[in-house]
């Protein structure tokens, strides 16, 4: 799978991190959801934190689009949550 983080680039994820991702992402989501800024800034740490220990730079030839797109870490509220869909950030 390909993740993008805003401002850093795209990185190239195993499918079998997908499990793990969306724990991390629903306690950011429950975070932005209660506009709870002491549990939103070490929600959305540990999951840029997460994606770039088991991800892997893209090739910068490798032109497919980012099934993800994951803020940068010192993203606000606010624009995390514009961000968020139905399912959170990743789907799933």
């Amino acid at each position: 799978m390909i993740v993008r983080i805003l401002g850093e680039g795209q990185l190239v994820l195993p499918e079998s991190a997908a499990e793990e991702l969306n724990q991390l992402d629903a306690a950011l989501e429950a975070a932005v959801e209660q506009n709870d800024e002491a549990a939103f800034g070490p929600a959305l740490a540990a999951l840029v934190a997460r994606v770039r220990q088991v991800g892997s730079p893209a090739d910068a030839e490798d032109l497919r689009p980012s099934e993800l797109i994951i803020p940068r870490q010192d993203a606000s509220i606010d624009e995390v949550r514009k961000l968020l869909t139905d399912g959170g950030l990743i789907p799933g």
